[in-house]
């Protein structure tokens, strides 16, 4: 039998992997147990993690390939997506934060940044990008902050893509956060259309930006 193509949808709560009760929780089966207690790997960042899956799926005869040489169209484009565009003192946010979520991402931390006048609010780690939304609005009294989210320098196509929508809007509406910032063709934007009617509803500038890492 021939080599089959599969590709990767959906999240993965990471944290679940943490969790004291998992093996009861995931029922993981042969291969996982393999994967997780007897295959070598550095650490457990999510490219190690992720990479390790694919070498079990290639093991088990499946070739892993990416959902965008399917449907390309759904990374979003350069430019502004909204009617709102970024203040001059969001701009430098932007800028200051670009940089920083690129940092967090050859690390293999996460994948974005809040920022409020130049000072980083949150870093996304294990929690995820929506919580790590709710986090720096507990901590920016009175809103008014800037999420980036980008690629990371190393970014693999086929896994863990920088993804956007509704959800995120609402995460960035309930901690007021008031600008998201995301790496034009390099991330994928969920349901546009419905993203930036809800955005565009609660003031809120999305931005898509084509640069050098």
């Amino acid at each position: 039998m021939g080599v089959r193509k599969v590709m990767m949808a959906g999240k993965v709560q990471k944290a679940a992997l943490l969790s004291p009760w998992r093996m009861w929780q995931l029922c993981p089966d042969w291969g996982a147990l393999r994967f997780w207690f007897f295959r070598r790997r550095r650490d457990n960042r999510d490219d190690s993690l992720l990479l390790g899956a694919i070498d079990e799926f290639k093991y088990a005869g499946f070739e892993l390939g990416s959902a965008l040489d399917v449907c390309p169209e759904i990374l979003v484009k350069p430019g502004l997506l909204t009617r709102r565009t970024p203040s001059r003192g969001e701009e430098k946010d932007i800028e200051f934060g670009w940089e920083l979520a690129k940092e967090m991402g050859r690390l293999d931390v996460g994948q974005s940044v809040a920022v409020r006048e130049r000072a980083v609010l949150a870093v996304e780690a294990i929690e995820g990008t929506d919580r790590a939304i709710l986090r720096a609005g507990e901590l920016a009294h009175g809103g008014g902050f800037v999420v980036v989210k980008v690629a990371k320098p190393q970014q693999d196509m086929r896994f863990d893509v920088p993804t956007i929508g509704t959800m995120t809007i609402e995460s960035m509406k309930k901690a007021g956060g008031t600008v998201l910032a995301v790496e034009a063709n390099r991330t994928i934007l969920l349901d546009e259309e419905e993203t930036v009617a809800l955005a565009n509803r609660y003031g809120i500038a999305i931005i898509a930006l084509d640069r050098a890492a």
